[in-house]
């Protein structure tokens, strides 16, 4: 035997050795069935939720941004459109669902462990408009008592970045609403009175609420609002449609 050709041979063996290829374990391709599976789940997963999404887009939220429904004439309309559109307490009833409602709740009773005073029955809610709107644009902190009952380790801020129109929607929607009989506020009430306060930069204090008088805004209707439909007048009001008291010492109008 020929021990220089064996050792020839093993130097050979060793070159291959090390010119071998790297192990492809764990890097073979993906299965063309599991690409299919991976595939077929994301095509139902999206028309699943495309269809029961509910219509959901990131604009519903925005009262403002929902369009009056419109109703077209008949036949003997000349094709003429009327749009429905929403008082003012419809409309503030969005904003405050959008707003208000987390702290003051849909029932307007507030939530005494948490701090936040009701709306209903309120003293500053059905008293002027002035106070009420005060406390809606420039926000109220510390104490504050109302029906008799102290609130003040929340903190409400201030909405008038809402603009002059919901914030005498919403301020008209709680004035009314939950039995209150306020009167209804203006976006002209508003605009005034967000000149008047251009100067003020912080919140109110209850002091600052009882320092300023107690009265309606100036350029609005005065008095209470007039009751809902199914509700009862107030006593000592005159029915609607009975006509005015009769003067003393006034003659009866002729036929």
């Amino acid at each position: 035997m020929d021990y220089g050709e064996s050792e020839e041979v093993q130097k050979v063996h060793a070159a291959i050795q090390r010119e071998k290829q790297e192990p492809r374990v764990g890097l073979e391709p993906l299965s063309l069935w599991l690409i299919g599976v991976y595939s077929l789940a994301l095509f139902f997963g999206g028309a699943y939720l495309g269809r029961y999404s509910g219509g959901f887009s990131g604009d519903s939220l925005d009262p403002g941004g929902i369009p009056t429904a419109k109703k077209a004439g008949g036949p003997g309309g000349g094709g003429q459109q009327q749009q429905q559109e929403l008082t003012p307490a419809e409309r503030g009833k969005k904003v405050f669902a959008a707003n208000c409602q987390v702290c003051h709740q849909a029932n307007g009773l507030g939530s005494q462990s948490q701090g936040y005073p009701p709306l209903a029955g309120s003293e500053i809610t059905n008293g002027g408009s002035r106070r009420a709107s005060m406390v809606v644009m420039k926000g109220l902190q510390g104490p504050i008592t109302v029906k008799g009952q102290q609130f003040g380790s929340a903190v409400m801020q201030p909405w008038e970045s809402l603009g002059d129109q919901k914030v005498a929607d919403v301020l008209t929607y709680e004035r009314q609403e939950w039995g209150n009989h306020g009167s209804p506020i203006t976006k002209e009430q508003i605009a005034a009175l967000r000149k008047e306060l251009a100067r003020h930069s912080g919140s109110f204090t209850e002091a600052d609420l009882h320092a300023a008088p107690d009265e309606d805004l100036p350029g609005g209707e005065q008095g209470a609002a007039p009751p809902k439909p199914g509700e009862q007048a107030k006593p000592g009001a005159p029915p609607q449609g009975s006509p005015p008291p009769a003067t003393p010492g006034a003659q009866p109008p002729k036929p």
